[in-house]
């Protein structure tokens, strides 16, 4: 096992008082005992302007990080937005309490789909969207190593396809440069799955690639640079593994235990904007040698 350089985040932003709730929710007693929470930031991604948005899972926000440093809530609905992607109208939210929706950017609510043969999904957590324009998403629900029904879906041109089921807690996905193979972050099992695509599109031979340890486990996943993958590793931090799966970099800190997901910033090429949760902060990771992070 190769030993990785350990570095520390960088701390981009914090979410200002004025937007933190500091209160229970039904999402936070469903998943987090009922504890109050200011938010719970997830679904990072970057708009050609450099405006950063966030979900915010337990108040049913959308939030923006703006390149002046103010931030504001892009749109507030009955729902627990999980991860995301820009879409033409707007955002691409895989919601967990109502399905796959589309947010405009004036907040309306449009479900694209919110269940599978006539049942609704347990509870999905996040997507990615291929060349083709086909949306991959994961249905986590509550499963675990105990209850392994956790799904794997693709909607392409209105079809909805359960690509993979029997997963103990699908979570972030990221397609290789190629597109043909999906890393598929298992949080309960604690592991990387590799599932390559056959000329069909569907999945075969599906294998474990990186077995981690610790921690809750991984959550969102991001594309490197050379077919390296980067894996944000909820309490621990975040990895960098080399296309081959040994681990190159390993980005922790005491303060900052709970980073979630991840997105790479467009206007730096080798940094991502990394959302730790229960501190509703944005931290930074640079990959170049030298670089703070």
């Amino acid at each position: 096992m190769v030993d990785p350089k350990i570095r520390q985040f960088t701390v981009l932003c914090s979410m200002p008082g004025e937007l933190r709730r500091g209160a229970r929710s039904e999402w936070s007693r469903y998943a987090l005992d009922g504890r109050k929470l200011d938010g719970f930031l997830e679904g990072p991604v970057m708009g050609p302007d450099g405006t950063l948005y966030m979900t915010d899972i337990p108040f049913g926000r959308i939030l923006s990080f703006a390149p002046t440093g103010s931030w504001s809530v892009v749109a507030e609905y009955d729902g627990w937005p999980n991860g995301m992607k820009l879409s033409d109208a707007g955002f691409l939210v895989a919601d967990h309490k109502r399905g796959l929706l589309e947010i405009g950017r004036e907040g309306s609510v449009r479900v694209i789909v919110d269940g599978f043969e006539g049942a609704p999904f347990h509870g999905l957590n996040d997507l990615t969207v291929a060349h083709n324009g086909d949306i991959w998403f994961t249905d986590q629900g509550m499963s675990g190593l105990d209850a392994p029904f956790g799904r794997l879906f693709r909607y392409s041109n209105g079809l909805l396809t359960m690509a993979m089921g029997g997963i103990p807690s699908p979570n972030g996905l990221v397609f290789s440069e190629d597109e043909t193979v999906i890393y598929l972050a298992v949080t309960r099992d604690n592991a990387i799955w590799r599932l390559p695509l056959g000329e069909d599109g569907n999945i075969r031979k599906a294998g474990r690639f990186i077995q981690l340890s610790g921690g809750v486990g991984p959550d969102g996943l991001a594309r490197g640079p050379d077919g390296d993958l980067m894996v944000v590793h909820a309490g621990l931090g975040v990895w960098r593994f080399g296309a081959n799966g040994l681990p190159r970099t390993f980005w922790h800190d005491p303060d900052f235990t709970y980073p979630t997901n991840l997105a790479a910033d467009p206007r730096k090429p080798g940094w991502y904007l990394v959302t730790e949760s229960l501190t509703c902060s944005v931290l930074c990771v640079g990959l170049t040698d030298g670089e703070a992070g």
